[in-house]
């Protein structure tokens, strides 16, 4: 299944017939953004083998990667003026006329979801980016005011413009990490020259009753977002292959970054905000697309976001 999904995503960005527009776009991304001087000092790569008892290989070779850059965000957001965002880089092993890619999780998830992606799409040319949306994954989540939608995409916005140069990008999303490529698209000014939709939570607006919850009620929904029970039950919806996917390993990397320091609050805000609402501005997504759908998919329902074929 990565190797079908890693080929369909090389077809959009590289030589095939509707990728053949953005190769014009594509330019070597400034080298003073490859260099450590921008990661943050105070964030250390978590250790998933020793810290968090996760095996899987896949993972720890991802983790090991895994940086995190201060980026300029409005003092609403945070009062000093930035926000830590960790990320995933896979360098192209080969050189191809490839617009990079950025790679957005889902809801509550973290870069790690793309551990075995990431390395596919390399070997095949692409430089990828697997970014964390501000509150989730490994992101700083001290001294931040604001987790909603908003300050999700302007942290992610300035991610780009900070590690990219806003270079020509193709930004792909996968689940909610949808919506956010959605937002991230739309925009006039984007850099974003084509776009994927993995899954993408395109038709679907909020996060409903849950944001008009009592702050104790929200907190208790919360904690049990993060149990073991729940997170195995989501575990099991998001693989076809149970078997092989569906491990414990798996379990604990999707819990990993619930068990940061503030990730409750982080969450909670977020909750209070209301959450993504795509919908409106999947027509100004003028970007050629590739919209990809697994027929079991346990948690979007296909047919409500069979529209997205229409980008």
């Amino acid at each position: 299944m990565i190797c079908r999904i890693s080929i369909s995503l090389f077809l959009l960005l590289t030589g095939s017939a509707i990728s053949l527009a953005f190769n014009q776009h594509v330019k070597p991304i400034k080298s003073a953004f490859t260099t450590t001087q921008l990661y943050s000092t105070a964030f250390a790569p978590p250790d998933t083998k020793n810290t968090y008892d996760v095996n899987e290989v896949a993972c720890a070779e991802a983790a090991s990667r895994m940086r995190r850059v201060d980026v300029p965000v409005s003092s609403s957001i945070s009062e000093s003026g930035s926000a830590g965002i960790s990320y995933i880089h896979w360098p192209a092993e080969t050189k191809t006329n490839t617009l990079p890619l950025i790679l957005v999780h889902g809801f509550d998830s973290s870069c790690l979801e793309f551990r075995r992606l990431g390395p596919e799409l390399a070997a095949l040319g692409i430089s990828t980016y697997a970014v964390d949306l501000l509150g989730w994954g490994f992101s700083q989540l001290d001294d931040i005011n604001d987790f909603s939608a908003d300050a999700k995409i302007e942290a992610l916005k300035s991610f780009w413009k900070t590690v990219g140069d806003n270079a020509p990008v193709c930004v792909g999303g996968a689940s909610l990490g949808g919506a956010s490529a959605i937002e991230f698209a739309s925009n006039p000014e984007s850099p974003a020259k084509a776009a994927i939709m993995i899954d993408a939570q395109g038709f679907t607006d909020g996060i409903g009753p849950p944001s008009l919850l009592p702050p104790f009620l929200a907190r208790l929904g919360v904690k049990v977002l993060k149990s073991e029970g729940l997170r195995e039950s989501a575990n099991q919806m998001s693989y076809f292959d149970k078997e092989e996917f569906a491990t414990n390993d798996a379990l604990k990397v999707g819990r990993i970054h619930c068990l940061q320091d503030g990730w409750e609050d982080a969450q909670l805000s977020f909750i209070k905000s209301g959450g993504f609402y795509p919908t409106k501005k999947v027509k100004d997504v003028k970007q050629k697309t590739l919209v990809l759908w697994g027929r079991q998919d346990g948690i979007l329902d296909g047919k409500t976001n069979v529209p997205l074929v229409s980008l």
